[in-house]
């Protein structure tokens, strides 16, 4: 009998809790209810970047490893090249076809011959790079582009764990203006007079914090995520290096 009274107590105090939120919500001004949307709809987006972020990182990191698998076993780039459709979503794949078009470009050109020299050179045994900076340079400007895909949507995760307080906080000063403006108005400042408006003016910043919390625990989480596929790509564009200077300069 007394678990029952205590278990019937507290489900009383917990509905009449979600009862109060309601009614502070359904009492709320034009201006509160436009805020409350307002923090409602920023929630929603955060949530869905984040799911759909981690979707898509999820999905490049495994097309990235199996993209280095295929890379480290396979001894010509064209090989490689051939299975990039199917891994479309890695950030490596996007850096492997910007390095391998820079080197097929410069493998294809030829000296151009002197026509004045009655001893024109030999071809070489095999091709050589021109310029193995300018296939860094290429890497390097592949690797801003696949940080910048991956970076979509994140910065507004940032925006909102900034905004979302003080757009909850613009409610609730607003929220209290109205409550005083009554004060002036009844001339009562009993607490049953102010109390009411109060708690609904605080509502606003409350849903505020619940905006800006999440997002700014999911912005940390997938800017860290950014930083370990941008690393990946360093060591990437390393090794890339590594092989063309071992294989194409003399």
């Amino acid at each position: 009998m007394f678990a029952l009274l205590i278990q019937g107590t507290a489900g009383a105090a917990s509905e009449g809790s979600s009862t109060g939120i309601i009614s502070l919500i359904a009492r709320s001004t034009a201006i509160s209810l436009a805020v409350l949307l307002a923090l409602g709809l920023l929630s929603i987006w955060s949530w869905g970047i984040f799911l759909y972020k981690v979707w898509t990182f999820r999905r490049a990191a495994k097309q990235s490893a199996q993209f280095l698998e295929v890379f480290r076993r396979s001894n010509k780039f064209s090989e490689v090249q051939a299975v990039c459709r199917s891994l479309g979503d890695s950030p490596l794949v996007g850096l492997f076809q910007t390095g391998y078009a820079e080197l097929t470009a410069q493998l294809r050109q030829t000296p151009a011959e002197n026509a004045a020299d009655p001893h024109p050179r030999a071809p070489a045994g095999r091709p050589t790079l021109k310029s193995l900076p300018a296939v860094d340079r290429a890497l390097l400007r592949a690797s801003a582009v696949e940080v910048n895909k991956l970076e979509t949507y994140v910065s507004f995760l940032a925006t909102v764990a900034s905004m979302g307080p003080f757009v909850g906080l613009f409610g609730t000063v607003v929220g209290i203006m109205n409550a005083f403006e009554q004060i002036g108005i009844t001339g009562s400042t009993s607490l049953q007079s102010v109390g009411g408006p109060i708690a609904e003016a605080l509502v606003a910043t409350a849903a505020g914090l619940a905006a800006a919390i999440p997002a700014v625990v999911f912005y940390n989480l997938l800017a860290g995520r950014v930083k370990l596929f941008a690393s990946e790509m360093d060591d990437f564009a390393m090794e890339f290096l590594n092989i063309c200077e071992r294989n194409f300069t003399s």
